[in-house]
């Protein structure tokens, strides 16, 4: 679903944008005017709602499906988008975790996790990356965690996904900086909705958050489409955590 584009819109694609903070950001940068691909493996439907909300608002927008674990499917899904023209904004924003105490943590635990933020981000940011440079103008925004800055117990194959997310954001922007091509990554603390919201009470947060609260995926969203605008074009290589004082 989408409606015609601004001519000074740019192309944005949010991996897992189906839910949580990937649906606020899609909505943020819908409202800023840019064509969303709202990208889903397993949340097509809700990537599809999320598409037509934006398109109600008076945005552009539409669904885009495969699963970044699986290198020629998300080749192929991307290479049909690049024909009519290059993703100038993109949000890799898919992940996952499966939580358990090192010692007891299964082969598949760990590498399911990392597949899916460290090798999603290698399948889908690589073969975006050469047309975003001829067009001198990008901004990569990686969705990280406030896990790979403090730690957490049973999230080891979390906090090295996240971590490792963090190291490429650092190395990647000194390859693009020069083409006009910014390179950082945002490390959400607890926040309302997804994963946080199923492992924490209210009681818990006031503990631990200096602010005493959770956060909202919409203040994600929104420095998320800070990174992403033209502002901000002189920020890069940066992990910025939004977590309330946690870090």
């Amino acid at each position: 679903m989408t409606t015609a584009m601004t001519a000074t819109a740019r192309r944005a694609l949010v991996t897992g944008g189906s839910g949580g903070i990937g649906a606020a950001v899609c909505r943020k940068l819908g409202a800023a005017g840019h064509h969303v691909y709202v990208h889903a493996n397993r949340g097509l439907a809700a990537a599809e709602r999320v598409a037509a909300e934006i398109v109600a608002a008076g945005g552009s927008a539409e669904a885009l499906h495969f699963d970044v674990t699986d290198e020629a499917q998300t080749r192929t899904a991307l290479d049909a988008v690049v024909e009519t023209g290059a993703i100038q904004i993109l949000v890799n924003n898919a992940g996952t975790h499966d939580d358990a105490a090192f010692p007891g943590m299964s082969s598949t635990q760990w590498h399911g996790v990392i597949d899916v933020s460290v090798g999603g981000f290698y399948h889908v940011t690589q073969p975006l990356l050469l047309p975003m440079i001829r067009t001198r103008w990008g901004r990569i925004v990686n969705i990280s965690s406030i896990t790979a800055l403090i730690g957490n117990r049973g999230q080891v194959n979390y906090a090295a996904a996240k971590g490792a997310l963090n190291a490429a954001t650092k190395s990647l922007c000194l390859e693009v900086a020069s083409r006009g091509i910014t390179v950082n990554a945002v490390a959400p603390g607890i926040i309302a909705s997804g994963m946080a919201s199923a492992s924490f009470d209210a009681a818990t947060i006031a503990n631990l958050v200096p602010m005493k609260r959770a956060g909202t995926a919409d203040e994600v969203a929104a420095l998320v489409a800070f990174l992403a605008s033209e502002a901000a074009a002189y920020i890069s290589g940066q992990v910025i955590a939004i977590s309330g004082g946690l870090a």
